[in-house]
């Protein structure tokens, strides 16, 4: 009996009943047929998958051209031993390659979305100093917020228990606690929702065989990375509730700089391999139907790719990609300890390009008698030395890219067209990012201004992603539907060419 997915009629007219097709990022899932006829019937029949409405134009309308088999025999054997695991055996099995659909890359991308819009809605939180207004961590029941006035009165008295409401907030009223508390609800609500949007989908397209063991395996890992930001969000959220707080003189009821960078981190992780799968199956899924890849022929890019040049140029943007992330959780130090509160000007520091030595490496930092860590704690504990690391960390990226797009325009005869547009995408969106920041320390860190300057990091580590994408060659499986369609489109026009001769 064959598989479900060639149950379809032996026929290229247009049927009611489309054949399943199985589907996967990179990996091939091969089922054998033992009859040669069935194998031919096979091959004829995967039109009907969800690359239908792509070859069912090819192949459209007339028995009469299924009758001209014979005239199609080079074309079918042709496609039998390129789906084939033995190659040297004619009427070996039959492999068939596994490509995710576009809704999986649609699904993913807008996952991303939604990681984004956490990211944004975290850093306000930060900003508004909401995040230690919630005491308690209850994945489940606490997606209800308190309904009655007595519910409400109650979180109330747990949070004038924290260092939080006895240092800062004493005069604060239940009014005033009720904003705070809903924006931090707002925060983990939406964690909540992303875990069950991607999950949800995830399971579905794992179970109806649209995506390989393992593209589900890469995205399984990111659905445990969302479970652990979870558990993070709430680990951080705990420094700040340490009562240990209140017997530390000239100590500011905040979470840990070092566990929000972690908690920034891994969400920029998460929406780095949500965007970079989701992008990426799109794209290839294109390419599959017919379209050029990153605006070349197959070889035409891979010659470009090949180029000494475009090699080096393809290192220097994923070391820029990575130094755009370490800017990116440098500024969670900065937004940690309130860093963007000081030397409130730019270029200059206190009239100075760069504070004095004296005050970038403080020993009233180090810990130790010996003073020996007094260097790295003064470079994540110092407000003075944070920002000034920080603003390092951002003109250099800014020059590098800079210099990456002004590198792509001496390069265009060789570059792939997207490449040199998503160049150009990173420089304009990395000069809009320089002067959100400039910006937001200028005018002592509005809550809106910084919100944009946070989305804007992502905005950049965006466009760098999808440079890298352009610099990549098309997975397996869209090489080998790619391949077939292409057969298919030239074995259809000689064989209907020939119909009408006789």
């Amino acid at each position: 009996m064959l598989p479900s997915c060639l149950r379809a009629k032996f026929s290229l007219q247009t049927t009611s009943k489309w054949s399943r097709t199985l589907w996967s990022h990179d990996g091939v899932k091969a089922f054998t047929i033992s009859s040669p006829s069935l194998r031919t019937n096979a091959l004829l029949a995967l039109p009907r998958s969800p690359f239908s409405n792509t070859f069912k134009s090819s192949f459209s309308s007339s028995s009469t051209r299924f009758s001209a088999r014979n005239a199609q025999n080079d074309t079918l054997a042709a496609e039998k031993r390129f789906f084939s695991t033995n190659n040297s055996q004619p009427g070996g099995p039959v492999t068939l390659p596994i490509l995710p659909p576009k809704s999986v890359g649609i699904w993913l991308m807008a996952s991303s979305t939604l990681v984004l819009a956490i990211i944004v809605v975290g850093g306000i939180t930060r900003l508004t100093e909401s995040g230690l207004s919630i005491t308690e961590w209850k994945p489940v029941t606490g997606i209800i917020p308190p309904i009655s006035q007595a519910q409400w009165e109650e979180e109330f008295e747990k949070y004038k228990a924290t260092p939080e409401f006895k240092l800062l907030n004493h005069s604060f009223q239940i009014e005033d606690f009720k904003r705070i508390f809903y924006m931090e609800w707002g925060h983990r609500v939406l964690g909540r929702l992303i875990g069950v949007a991607f999950v949800g989908p995830l399971l579905y397209f794992a179970v109806k065989k649209r995506i390989s063991k393992p593209l589900a395996t890469r995205l399984g890992g990111l659905a445990l990375l969302i479970g652990a930001q979870g558990g993070l969000g709430w680990y951080m959220v705990k420094s700040g509730l340490d009562d240990a707080l209140m017997e530390t003189p000239g100590a500011v009821p905040r979470v840990s700089q070092y566990r929000l960078a972690a908690h920034l981190g891994l969400a920029l992780l998460l929406y780095a391999g949500m965007f970079s799968s989701g992008l990426a199956i799109v794209k290839e899924w294109k390419y599959a139907t017919g379209a050029k890849w990153m605006g070349l022929t197959t070889s035409a890019f891979n010659e470009a790719l090949n180029s000494p040049a475009v090699m080096k140029f393809k290192a220097r943007s994923w070391v820029l990609t990575g130094l755009i992330f370490l800017t990116a959780l440098s500024g969670a130090f900065v937004a940690g300890l309130d860093a963007g509160l000081l030397y409130n000007e730019f270029p200059l520091m206190g009239g100075r390009l760069a504070p004095p030595r004296d005050e970038l490496m403080s020993p009233a930092y180090a810990k130790r008698a010996d003073g020996s860590d007094k260097w790295w704690r003064n470079i994540f504990e110092n407000p003075t030395t944070v920002q000034f690391d920080h603003r390092v960390l951002a003109m250099t990226s800014y020059l590098g890219t800079t210099f990456l797009f002004l590198r792509a325009r001496s390069m265009r005869a060789i570059l792939p067209p997207l490449t040199r547009s998503a160049v150009t995408a990173a420089f304009a969106v990395v000069n809009v990012q320089l002067l959100l920041g400039i910006t937001t320390l200028l005018h002592l860190v509005p809550v809106p201004l910084a919100a944009a300057h946070q989305a804007g990091s992502v905005m950049v580590l965006s466009a760098m992603i999808h440079i890298l994408l352009t610099l990549r060659k098309p997975g397996a499986a869209a090489r080998a539907w790619r391949a077939l369609h292409m057969q298919r489109l030239n074995g259809g026009t000689k064989t209907q060419t020939k119909s009408t001769v006789q």
